[in-house]
C-alpha cells in the first residue's frame, strides 16, 4: 500500500490536468457509468464525519473520509484522508492525504463550470469569503478566463487586505480589498462564494447581466444565495441526485426554494457532465445569469486521488507500507 503525505499529494496533483480529469469522470457520472451512493456522517457535537465512496471507470475504486467542523481556527475546517482500493481484487493499494485534495478538486471542478458556462470576455473575478477556498478558486479561475482584477470580501476587512495582498504577489494579478460583498460583486462577469454564511453572501440585486456565480458553501443552517439568484439563474449542478438529497448531501440553497414553491426540481438545467458531453446546451445568451451549485461529490475525489498515485508511480514517490 502507498502512503502519500499532503505535500507529497500537492506536488504531485496537477491543477491543470485535473481540470480535464474532472471533465471525464462528470461525464461519467451523468452517462451512468458511475456508482456513487449519497454522502453520510456521523455527527459530533462540534463537527461531522462524512464518508463519500465512488467508483469510476476512468479513476477506479476508493473513498474519502472528510471532516467537517466549521468553527476550527488553527487548522483547517475539512480535512480528509482518501484510500483507492484495486477495483478488480478490493485490495486497498493507496492512503492519501485528502485535505488539500478536498480543497483543490472543489476549485478546480469550478473552474471547469467556469470554462462552460462563464462569458469568454468575464475578466474580474469577485472572491466572497478569505479562506482555503478562496484561494484555491483564485488559482483555477484565472487559468481558464483572462482575468485582470480580483474583488476579495469577507467577514474581517484584515483578512481581505491580507488576502488581496498575497494573491497579488503570488498570482500576478491586481487584487483589491473590497468593504461590502456588494461592493465587491458589482461589475464582476465571476463570483465564486466560497463561505459557511448563514445569511446569502449573493444577492440577486448586486449581479450585473451575464454574471456566472460559482457557490461552493455548505451550511445545513444557511444559504449563501439569496431565492432571487438562484430563481433567476440557469443553474447547473454535479448531480442532480446528490444535490437535491436530504442533508448532509444536499443544497439547502436549492432545496429551500424548492420547499417555499419559488422553483421546482426541474429548475436545475443541466449537471456539469451534460455540458461537457454536449446532452444539454450552456449559456445562451450574453445577458444571461448562469449558477454553479456545488455540493461536492466523490468521483471528483476518486478522479483527483487516481491522478496523484499515477503521478506517484512515475516518480517513485511515497511510502510502501503493508497492512
Amino acid at each position: 500500500m502507498l502512503v502519500l503525505n499532503r505535500s507529497e499529494v500537492e506536488e504531485l496533483l496537477d491543477l491543470d490536468e485535473l481540470v480535464g480529469a474532472l471533465a471525464r469522470a462528470h461525464e461519467e457520472l451523468s452517462a451512468g457509468a458511475t456508482s456513487m451512493p449519497a454522502r453520510i456522517a456521523a455527527f459530533a457535537e462540534a463537527g461531522l464525519l462524512g464518508a463519500m465512496p465512488a467508483y469510476l471507470p476512468s479513476a477506479g475504486l476508493g473513498c474519502k473520509l472528510v471532516t467537517l467542523f466549521p468553527h476550527n481556527i488553527d487548522r483547517p475546517t475539512h480535512q480528509a484522508a482518501i484510500v483507492l482500493f484495486d477495483p478488480a481484487s478490493g485490495s486497498p493499494i493507496a492512503l492519501m492525504d485528502g485535505t488539500y485534495v478536498t480543497a483543490i478538486r472543489t476549485a478546480a471542478a469550478a473552474a471547469l463550470a467556469t470554462r462552460l458556462l462563464a462569458r469568454d470576455d468575464a475578466n474580474v473575478l469577485a472572491l466572497i469569503g478569505t479562506g482555503v477556498q478562496a484561494r484555491s478558486h483564485a488559482r483555477a479561475i484565472i487559468r481558464v478566463r483572462p482575468i485582470r482584477q480580483l474583488r476579495i470580501a469577507g467577514r474581517s476587512p484584515e483578512r481581505s487586505r491580507a488576502l488581496a495582498r498575497e494573491l497579488s504577489a503570488s498570482l500576478g494579478v491586481e487584487a483589491v480589498a473590497c468593504d461590502t460583498y456588494a461592493d465587491a460583486i458589482a461589475g464582476a462577469g465571476i463570483v465564486c462564494a466560497t463561505t459557511h454564511s448563514v445569511e446569502p453572501v449573493v444577492r440577486r440585486e448586486w449581479l450585473e447581466p451575464g454574471t456566472h456565480v460559482t457557490s461552493v458553501g455548505y451550511n445545513p443552517d444557511g444559504r449563501e444565495l439569496d431565492d432571487a439568484t438562484v430563481a433567476e439563474s440557469l443553474v447547473v449542478v454535479e448531480s442532480r441526485a446528490a444535490a437535491l438529497a436530504p442533508f448532509p448531501s444536499g443544497s439547502s440553497d436549492l432545496l429551500g426554494p424548492i420547499a417555499a414553491g419559488l422553483i421546482t426540481a426541474d429548475h436545475v438545467h443541466a449537471e456539469i457532465g451534460e455540458l461537457v458531453s454536449g446532452a444539454r446546451p450552456g449559456r445562451t445568451s450574453a445577458g444571461q445569469l448562469t449558477l454553479y451549485k456545488s455540493v461536492g461529490v466523490a468521483v471528483q475525489d476518486a478522479a483527483a486521488a487516481a491522478l496523484v498515485l499515477a503521478a506517484a508511480r512515475r516518480r517513485g514517490m511515497g511510502a510502501e507500507i503493508a497492512l
